[in-house]
């Protein structure tokens, strides 16, 4: 496996990740307009990303190659794993930044909770249930695995909840967008001193 991360001062990291199951390249810009440019191989993956970086107002390049003749599982999960690493390191010290956001979503009929702390300690409590275990040909499990990979490779503590919903399109793309609106809140550089929001000095 190989894989290399580069950051620069402007909180962009770029990602790349060669594994015997998946190539994957992703450039995330924390402070940018909303920009996507996305090819998993997963359309139903590429569209979430799409809103998510729109909705964070992020831009998001990703190229990803991977076993999809086997399932989406493999591509999924690591598209994950970069994005979380690659949103580590745009972060840097974390210095300045609200560090806690938080969203109620609603999208149609669903209504999802999602709350989070850049905080370092990687926790994700999941509480989605899926009406359908697929929506068009892609598997809804897999959305737990993307943001499970995303939260331990950032070192998030994030709590995703499910409040009302029946519509299964409509419950993974709130979850998507909550994400998007809670991390664009909490990567915000709030304070110019760029002091680290703990009482500790370090997060």
């Amino acid at each position: 496996m190989i894989e290399r991360i580069e950051r620069n001062a402007a909180r962009c990291s770029t990602v790349e990740r060669v594994t015997g199951e998946t190539n994957i390249k992703l450039t995330l810009c924390l402070d940018g307009n909303g920009e996507a440019q996305i090819e998993t191989g997963v359309p139903f993956l590429n569209h979430m990303l799409t809103l998510f970086a729109g909705h964070g107002g992020f831009n998001l390049a990703l190229n990803a190659v991977g076993d999809i003749a086997v399932d989406d599982h493999h591509t999924v999960e690591d598209v994950g794993i970069c994005l979380g690493q690659a949103l580590r390191e745009a972060l840097g010290d974390k210095g300045g930044i609200r560090r806690y956001g938080q969203m109620i979503l609603p999208m149609d009929e669903a209504l999802v909770l999602v709350a989070m702390d850049i905080s370092g300690r990687s926790y994700l409590s999941f509480d989605v249930p899926m009406p359908r275990a697929k929506t068009g040909s892609f598997d809804t499990e897999l959305v737990e695995e993307f943001i499970r990979a995303l939260a331990v490779q950032a070192g998030l503590t994030l709590h995703v909840k499910l409040l009302a919903g029946a519509n299964t399109h409509h419950i993974i793309e709130a979850v998507f967008k909550g994400l998007a609106r809670a991390l664009r809140s909490a990567a915000e550089i709030i304070d110019p001193s760029r002091a680290v929001p703990s009482t500790k000095g370090v997060l």
